[in-house]
């Protein structure tokens, strides 16, 4: 009788898949890489899910606000199981004007996502970065 391999992925490439998906919009495909019983903190502005259904809500409602964010890996750091990746984050933002106008201001953030990987699957996922300076009270 010959076992079966089962392939994971690595924990760096787990984590870059995710950041790529949620670049590319593919959100479903972003959760799916979590295990049931993850946990997911952003500790900006100060939100945590555990639900797969809000996770993905929180990452839609994401792209709703700011349509053109996109997440950049600058550095990434790899020790067994936890993936900590240097990132920075483009997005603008409409705020109003004067007289009834607005105006767009792109903002770029820059942070640090720490990350736990079991099997192949992320358990454990916390984003650091200034939440004031990033402007992103709207999906608080």
């Amino acid at each position: 009788m010959s076992e079966a391999s089962i392939q994971t992925l690595s924990p760096q490439r787990v984590v870059s898949a995710v950041l790529r998906q949620l670049n590319q919009e593919q959100i479903d495909d972003a959760v799916a890489c979590f295990t049931t019983d993850f946990r997911y903190k952003d500790q900006g502005i100060g939100l945590e899910f555990r639900d797969k259904e809000r996770l993905t809500e929180f990452f839609r409602k994401t792209r709703e606000l700011y349509p053109d964010c996109f997440l950049q890996a600058d550095q990434t750091f790899v020790s067994d199981q936890h993936v900590i990746t240097q990132w920075t984050l483009q997005v603008t933002i409409t705020e109003p004007f004067y007289a009834g106008l607005t105006r767009r201001i792109p903002i770029s953030i820059a942070g640090v996502s720490i990350v736990r990987t079991d099997n192949g699957k992320i358990a454990d996922w916390a984003d650091y970065y200034d939440g004031l300076t990033a402007r992103r009270t709207a999906l608080a």
